[in-house]
């Protein structure tokens, strides 16, 4: 939980002003605390929190009255001392989650407690057009709308398989989508009406796997994401997202992998994209299309001696890759997640015995290499978090139609 300071202690110069800011920023604390690690009772969050038990009280009611949370009587396993009620983060506010790919667009509701709520995956025959991308979703949004008309939409998150400006969600270049320079969050807000944040998907991913999947407790990893429009990554460096300049660091999949072709004009020559991709698995499983559960089932059940070498081929070029990372960034823990989670499932003890033999051994004492615990929920869930930045930042400055009290604190 962030810090959080005691109303009485704000500085008494301006004391109105400073006591409001105060306030609004415990407020972030609790909503915080609750969403990251879902229910606990109100005398957990006065510990963690270091407040007194009234104020707790009162930012828990505040939040209630808001409709961000909601009290039940305290839980079988709440009972040494005095019973404190259970606080719930509200599942009646749900960001939307939006991941355009080359073959589908997915548009999502997850609830502020964490759950994926709906997915719809419209299919598309060729990469998705910025237009397209824009229509499509806001159709969908209004298809959810109307199938959940009791849910508070809080905002957009687009995960985009690309380079996304973190300052105003332009995508400078989404080679696979073919997009340069796209002011795709402006464009969807527009027709939205909703206020919509983008950022790379893998980035994306590797915060939801930091906050609820395999990173949980975790300062220091590395996210690899395979998927339909390539190999994208997300680096978390001492608890924090480490974007670079203008949030487009973490492109693994651009990394030179092998030096078969010498140097040529083309960028993408030997680029670990152009060793391991999802494509090719696909072909070799006579397969045109499967998600990560699909893709795993079929990998174990192939007796296939091509489909073998397929994956031993991608993995000892994967190990390139992650033994650069190694080395730069020193990493406590390596998620992978998309078809790189299905092929290191094939053969795991493989590529973490090529990361290590490669890297340098101090580097790698600590490592340890896992698959993605979110599964085919990660993107959707990264994509939320985006939706509820403001939410989190200001529970008491963000606006959004709410269903009736019953609904909330049901």
């Amino acid at each position: 939980m962030s810090a959080v300071v005691e109303p009485s202690r704000a500085k008494s110069r301006g004391s109105g002003a400073s006591n409001d800011q105060t306030r609004r920023h415990n407020l972030s604390a609790i909503l915080t605390a609750l969403h990251h690690d879902g229910p606990q009772p109100r005398s957990q969050l006065t510990a963690r929190s270091g407040l007194n038990r009234s104020t707790v009280a009162d930012l828990v009611a505040e939040l209630t009255e808001r409709g961000l949370a909601f009290e039940s009587g305290p839980s079988q396993t709440n009972l040494v001392g005095r019973p404190s009620p259970m606080v719930h983060p509200s599942s009646n506010i749900v960001g939307v989650a939006v991941n355009p790919e080359v073959d589908a667009i997915t548009v999502g509701l997850v609830s502020f407690s964490g759950e994926v709520v709906e997915r719809v995956r419209i299919p598309s025959e060729a990469a998705p057009s910025v237009n397209d991308v824009v229509a499509k979703t806001a159709d969908a949004i209004e298809s959810l709308r109307a199938l959940h008309p009791s849910k508070s939409m809080v905002g957009v998150g687009v995960a985009v398989p690309g380079l996304v400006r973190a300052a105003d969600g332009m995508v400078r270049f989404a080679p696979h989508l073919d997009w340069t320079d796209v002011p795709l969050a402006e464009l969807l807000a527009e027709r939205t009406g909703l206020v919509v944040n983008a950022a790379n998907d893998a980035s994306l991913g590797a915060m939801a796997e930091r906050l609820f999947g395999a990173g949980r407790g975790k300062t220091d990893l590395i996210y690899l994401n395979g998927g339909a429009s390539g190999i994208g990554g997300g680096i978390i460096a001492n608890g924090l997202p480490l974007g670079g300049t203008e949030g487009y660091a973490g492109e693994f999949g651009h990394i030179r992998v092998s030096s078969a072709g010498g140097v040529t004009e083309d960028p993408e020559s030997g680029s670990l994209e152009s060793e391991v991709n999802r494509n090719t698995l696909l072909r070799a499983l006579g397969l045109t299309s499967a998600d990560t559960d699909e893709l795993d089932d079929a990998l174990m059940a192939s007796t296939d001696p091509a489909v073998a070498a397929l994956v031993r081929h991608q993995l000892e070029y994967l190990s390139v890759s992650l033994r650069n990372a190694v080395n730069v960034l020193n990493p406590e823990l390596i998620v992978l997640g998309g078809f790189l989670s299905s092929i290191f499932a094939r053969d795991p003890q493989f590529l973490v015995d090529l990361v290590v033999a490669q890297s340098l051994r101090a580097s790698s004492a600590s490592m340890q290499i896992v698959r993605a615990q979110l599964g085919g929920d990660l993107l959707m869930i990264g994509a939320a978090e985006l939706a509820f930045s403001a939410l989190l930042a200001d529970p008491a400055g963000v606006e959004f139609r709410r269903g009736t009290a019953a609904e909330v604190t049901a």
